[in-house]
């Protein structure tokens, strides 16, 4: 088993941006989502460094890529994963995404076929603008998430990630403690870059280009308890990409990579391997 682990910097439009290269074979690039730094991929990089080269970074703005010294933007922080890309391989790789990540992931995807083996999309919007609708719900949970104790606060930023069934069973302290290495801030705390993260998603959409993407393997990954990408969204996400596949979990939330990390690993697996079910050809 190869266990190199390299960290490294990479100076792109005036940020020095953090980034972790671990594993060999294949390249893989992992782009993280609002408020979250590369680190947060870990329960992916744990299963796939041994067969794939797993690329993870700190977006512009966040851990040890701050502060952003440059514009937020998704068209900035795709420009930002391929110059990540390009300081580790010239070879096209198997390109992922979060949430925001996956946006910038589309982005890069749209931008930079030639660079792209298979794209995987998980909780993620064809449009910064069908993220997190304001329903009373969406509205109740952000409150929740951003006012009030400390506790109170990280309760509240559990059950955007967390449905309330595994809420119900589990210590709601404990699984926070459990969760901050991999957000890299405790769940109380909003990183400073967030609402330029946010502002940036809400500028960006992809909707009418999806078509673009007809051959490229796509996976979309969703959760039935999503606020921000509920299964509505992803479904349109999934149809505006020729032939590609949905998973949908029924009993994720936001956190789809976390929570079902095994079975999430095992999808890559199969979509990297080329050995997953494609869905059948319109018509058939």
């Amino acid at each position: 088993m190869n266990t190199s682990d390299e960290r490294r910097t990479v100076e792109h439009k005036g940020c020095k941006l953090a980034v972790r290269d671990r594993g060999s074979g294949p390249p893989v690039l992992l782009i993280q989502g609002v408020g979250v730094h590369g680190d947060g991929w870990t329960p992916q990089t744990d299963a796939l460094a041994a067969r794939f080269r797993c690329i993870t970074f700190d977006n512009r703005g966040m851990g040890a890529s701050a502060p952003a010294n440059g514009p937020i933007s998704v068209e900035q922080m795709a420009d930002d994963a391929l110059a990540v890309l390009n300081a580790c391989t010239d070879e096209p790789a198997h390109v992922v995404g979060h949430s925001l990540g996956g946006l910038v992931a589309l982005r890069f995807a749209l931008e930079h076929r030639a660079r792209v083996r298979s794209l995987t999309l998980m909780c993620t919007f064809a449009s910064g603008r069908a993220a997190a609708p304001l329903t009373l719900r969406m509205m109740w949970l952000g409150l929740r998430s951003r006012v009030g104790t400390r506790r109170m606060r990280r309760r509240g930023f559990l059950r955007i990630v967390m449905p309330d069934a595994v809420l119900a069973r589990e210590d709601a302290t404990a699984l926070a403690e459990r969760l901050k290495p991999l957000f890299g801030h405790d769940l109380a705390d909003t990183p400073p870059v967030v609402g330029a993260q946010l502002a940036a998603m809400r500028k960006y959409s992809a909707a009418d280009r999806l078509g673009e993407l007809a051959g490229l393997p796509a996976l979309v990954l969703s959760g039935a308890h999503d606020p921000i990408s509920p299964p509505k969204v992803s479904e349109a996400l999934t149809a505006g990409i020729p032939g590609a596949r949905h998973v949908p979990f029924a009993d994720a939330s936001h956190g789809v990579p976390i929570q079902h990390a095994a079975r999430v690993n095992e999808l890559l697996l199969e979509h990297f391997e080329g050995r997953a079910e494609r869905p059948p050809a319109s018509g058939q």
